[in-house]
C-alpha cells in the first residue's frame, strides 16, 4: 500500500543504484514536483548531494539525503521505511555559501556560489606564486605551492580536510583557509578566518605559473585575481537524522585516526 506523507519530492543521481532506489520509494510514497514539495529527498552522494543543495538554495525546502554513493558525508543512511517518521524528527541546519568572484587573463569576470570551498590551482609543471590578503591588508606576500583553499564549516571536511586543513563545527563563525603542498614558506599551515572577512588573492607571474580556479562545481582558468567572501543573504537547508547529526558527524571525524 502506498503511504501518504507531506508533499515531499525524490530526486536522484544517473547511477544505477540510486535510479532503483528512486524506483522503489515511488512504489512506496506519493510525491510531487520538487517546485510543489515540502521537502526534497535526494539519493546518491557527496556530489549530487552539492548539486541538489545549489539548485534548491533560497528557496526555503530543506534537502533530506540518503546515500547511493561512495562517501555520504552529507547523507542519511538509505532506508525504504518510516520516511515519513524519518523527515519529522530530522535536525536541519543552514549552509551559507561563498561567493568567488574572479578575473581572468583576459579580464573577464566570473562570479560563482560555493557550499564546499574554492579552491585555486596551478594549471602547470610549476607552483602557483599567490599573494594573499585579508579585509584588504596583505597578509602574506608570496606563497610558493600546488594552490590554496577557503573552506565553509561544511567543506572543512571534505578536500580541506584532506589537505590537512582544520575541521570547523557547522554553527561556528569561521572559514578555515588552507594551503596545498606549500613550499614558501614551508611551515605555514594556513589559518582560520571570521565568517566575515573577505579573501584576496593575487596571482603572481600569471603568465609564467598559470592558475585555475573552482568553486565547488564551477571551474575558471588562468584566473589573475580572486575575491571570496561569504554570502550572508542566501542560504541552503539539509537535514539530518538525529542519532547521525552533523553536529556528531564533526565530532566523530575529529576522533578518527
Amino acid at each position: 500500500m502506498r503511504q501518504t506523507i507531506r508533499p515531499i519530492a525524490l530526486v536522484a543521481s544517473e547511477s544505477p543504484e540510486a535510479q532503483e532506489a528512486l524506483a522503489r520509494l515511488r512504489s512506496f510514497y506519493e510525491t510531487v514536483d520538487p517546485e510543489d514539495a515540502d521537502i526534497v529527498v535526494a539519493l546518491g552522494g557527496d556530489g549530487f548531494m552539492l548539486h541538489i543543495l545549489h539548485r534548491f538554495m533560497d528557496t526555503g525546502k530543506p534537502i533530506y539525503g540518503m546515500n547511493k554513493g561512495t562517501v555520504g558525508f552529507l547523507m542519511n543512511d538509505f532506508r525504504e521505511d518510516d520516511l515519513s517518521e524519518r523527515l519529522d524528527k530530522a535536525v536541519q541546519s543552514e549552509i551559507r555559501p561563498l561567493q568567488m568572484t574572479a578575473i581572468d587573463d583576459v579580464g573577464m569576470r566570473h562570479t560563482a556560489l560555493a557550499i564546499n570551498e574554492v579552491a585555486l590551482f596551478r594549471q602547470s609543471y610549476q607552483a602557483a606564486r599567490l599573494k594573499i590578503s585579508i579585509d584588504g591588508r596583505t597578509r602574506l606576500e608570496e606563497l610558493v605551492c600546488d594552490g590554496v583553499l577557503v573552506a565553509t564549516p561544511t567543506g572543512s571536511t571534505a578536500y580541506n580536510l584532506s589537505a590537512q586543513g582544520p575541521i570547523i563545527p557547522i554553527e561556528a563563525p569561521l572559514l578555515a583557509l588552507t594551503p596545498v603542498s606549500a613550499f614558501r614558506p614551508r611551515r605555514w599551515r594556513g589559518a582560520l578566518l571570521a565568517n566575515r572577512q573577505v579573501v584576496d588573492i593575487e596571482v603572481l607571474e600569471a603568465e609564467k605559473r598559470p592558475v585555475n580556479a573552482v568553486a565547488d562545481h564551477r571551474e575558471v582558468k588562468s584566473v589573475r585575481h580572486i575575491e571570496i567572501r561569504e554570502v550572508r543573504d542566501l542560504g541552503s537547508l539539509i537535514l539530518f537524522d538525529p542519532e547521525h547529526s552533523w553536529d556528531e558527524r564533526i565530532l566523530a571525524e575529529q576522533f578518527r585516526y
